[in-house]
């Protein structure tokens, strides 16, 4: 016959021991070593944004055919749900990340924030710009601003390379795919 205790679980009582005293640190201490899960939890999220936008896309299926502009859109959103649910119990069994090995990455160096403001503000200046200047040249700032930030110095190559690249993705997306770029001052020689 088992007898259970009535005193109150606490410091004093007989569940206060060690190990529940520390019970809030080893919940923290249980999830950092599964920090896998902030990823799971993540991909669930964007998962369930994704199907939330599709569902409430005004899309009239008349128009569009049988596959239409949500299918994209729910393939994803299961995509993303199925990778979380899947790395949530690769985790939970026990799965871990494997530590960065790169072999030219030195993990010691501090971050290279010099390349990433410069980056950012490239990506600032396009959105700001491509309204009034047009993709093409908006986009030919980019890669080039993109391209001087990671390290290039050939000035006298990179803008060329840039306005060609440009080009080439405003073609693409506007007369192939169908997806209307700004043309901006360019429009009409476009």
């Amino acid at each position: 016959m088992t007898t259970e205790s009535t005193e109150p679980a606490g410091p004093a009582g007989p569940a206060g021991t060690a190990e529940s005293a520390t019970a809030g640190g080893g919940a923290r201490a249980w999830l950092r070593e599964r920090s896998e899960l902030g990823v799971c939890v993540l991909l669930f999220a964007l998962g369930v944004l994704v199907l939330t936008d599709a569902l409430t896309m005004d899309v009239d299926i008349a128009q569009r055919g049988p596959i239409g502009p949500r299918t994209v859109p729910f393939v994803v959103g299961a995509g993303l749900l199925l990778v979380g649910a899947l790395l949530a119990v690769d985790v939970l069994r026990g799965g871990r990340g494997e530590a960065e090995s790169g072999e030219d990455v030195d993990l010691d160096e501090p971050a290279d924030w010099r390349t990433v403001l410069l980056l950012t503000g490239v990506f600032l200046a396009t959105a700001v710009l491509i309204g009034p200047l047009g993709f093409p040249i908006a986009g030919a700032l980019l890669f080039w601003g993109a391209a001087y930030a990671l390290g290039s110095r050939h000035h006298d190559r990179d803008p060329l390379i840039a306005a060609g690249l440009s080009l080439f993705t405003y073609f693409v997306f506007d007369n192939l795919l169908g997806v209307p770029l700004p043309g901006g001052p360019l429009m009409g020689v476009l």
